[in-house]
């Protein structure tokens, strides 16, 4: 790997996610030379807070510092595109939060963007980075399972179970048609596609929205409830709390995932399974050390030993077999890996790039276009070229 100069990086949107971005900037050796708020007073604030060297008033003014190396966009669903393609041409390496846009023209356009200036842009599927992932990786390609034929899983959460509980995301507006399906199983379908090396074909999709208000998400921070006593307006609920989706992928496999915010006592319960031929893998993130291979003779749990695990796993092992690694870890593998793409001028193998930034838009469009037409089975990648000319 080329060695990595050190990078002045720019935070625009600094709440929790954004504050994991900035940890783990500094962890790869960055440093974190501006952040930008909601406003000049809130920018201020997360500057103090997060240690950075300047507080811009808004994203367009740390975009727009030719001293900005990497801009890390960690905003609202709205505001990606804008701030994006702003960020892209001003020549600024690009990492933004998913859904890359909320709707798939944009999303591509920056994917175009991106690739005709030459930056390196990612987009945080992290759940990639946990060791025991890329060991089932390994495993599949190397043909342990034989031809994977049945892909399963579920991710499910509870932050948004209780009526009072809200959040930007609920507002269609700022966090697009798509919440349960964009905000979290995008993470899951990046992850099976990335696991199997199989792409999601076709699929059907069925959605519903269990709390049909909720209170006006404003002040309501992530993963927080609202007081229902502080005397909020209560506004419609536009997007779905669970979606359930069967697909094929193009190698004929059959599969199906359960994605649900509303589901007591899942906090991030994100289970994948592939099964082959000859094999089964099966992984946990909220038991991310192990991972559960088995054949008709026996069961294992393989557990995360580094000097036991394939080349592509070992390089994120980063602490011995006992010691617990999480979701941290995961980030800050991917900030890593960013920053060294960067130096190399070329996406190191596995980052998410913006084109898978760009997959989670067009399987997220799909479902929705399902899910609408009484869970009708959509052709994704002719839909997706479709969508993308005529929005």
């Amino acid at each position: 790997m080329a060695s990595r100069a050190k990078l002045k990086v720019g935070i625009v949107g600094t709440g929790m996610v954004g504050s994991i971005h900035a940890r783990s900037a500094r962890l790869a050796g960055a440093e974190l030379a501006g952040v930008s708020a909601a406003s000049a007073a809130s920018s201020r604030d997360a500057a103090e807070r997060l240690g950075a060297a300047r507080a811009y008033p808004h994203g367009r003014d740390l975009i727009e510092d030719p001293g900005i190396d990497v801009v890390h966009i960690c905003t609202p669903n709205d505001l990606h595109f804008e701030l994006a393609s702003a960020a892209i041409a001003a020549g600024k390496h690009v990492v933004c939060e998913k859904p890359l846009a909320i709707g798939l023209e944009q999303a591509e356009a920056l994917r175009r963007l991106a690739a005709d200036a030459g930056v390196i842009a990612a987009v945080p599927f992290v759940y990639r980075f946990y060791p025991m992932v890329r060991e089932a990786r390994a495993r599949v390609a190397a043909g342990e399972l034989g031809p994977v034929g049945l892909i399963g899983g579920a991710y499910l959460q509870d932050w948004l179970l209780p009526r009072e509980s809200s959040n930007w995301r609920v507002d269609a507006a700022r966090g697009g048609p798509s919440r349960a399906f964009a905000d979290i199983g995008s993470h899951w379908c990046d992850l099976v596609e990335f696991v199997s090396g199989q792409r999601i074909e076709a699929l059907s999709a069925q959605m519903r929205t269990l709390r049909e208000e909720r209170p006006a998400p404003d002040r309501t921070p992530t993963f927080a409830h609202s007081d229902p006593a502080a005397g909020d307006e209560w506004r419609p609920v536009e997007n779905e709390d669970v979606a359930v989706l069967s697909f094929r992928t193009g190698e004929d496999a059959a599969g199906a995932v359960l994605v649900s915010q509303v589901s007591a006592g899942h906090k991030n319960g994100l289970t994948f399974e592939l099964t082959g031929s000859s094999g089964t893998v099966r992984f946990d993130q909220q038991a991310p050390d192990a991972l559960l291979v088995g054949s008709e003779e026996s069961l294992t749990i393989v557990e995360r030993d580094r000097e036991r695990l394939a080349p592509g796993a070992q390089r994120y092992a980063t602490l011995p077999a006992g010691h617990p690694q999480g979701y941290h870890d995961c980030f800050d593998a991917f900030v890593a890996d960013t920053y060294d793409s960067i130096a190399a001028g070329a996406p190191v193998e596995g980052l998410p790039t913006f084109a898978d930034g760009v997959r989670a838009v067009a399987l997220t469009t799909a479902a929705l276009r399902s899910a609408g037409a009484g869970a009708d089975w959509v052709d994704v990648d002719t839909f997706a070229e479709k969508e993308a000319k005529l929005s």
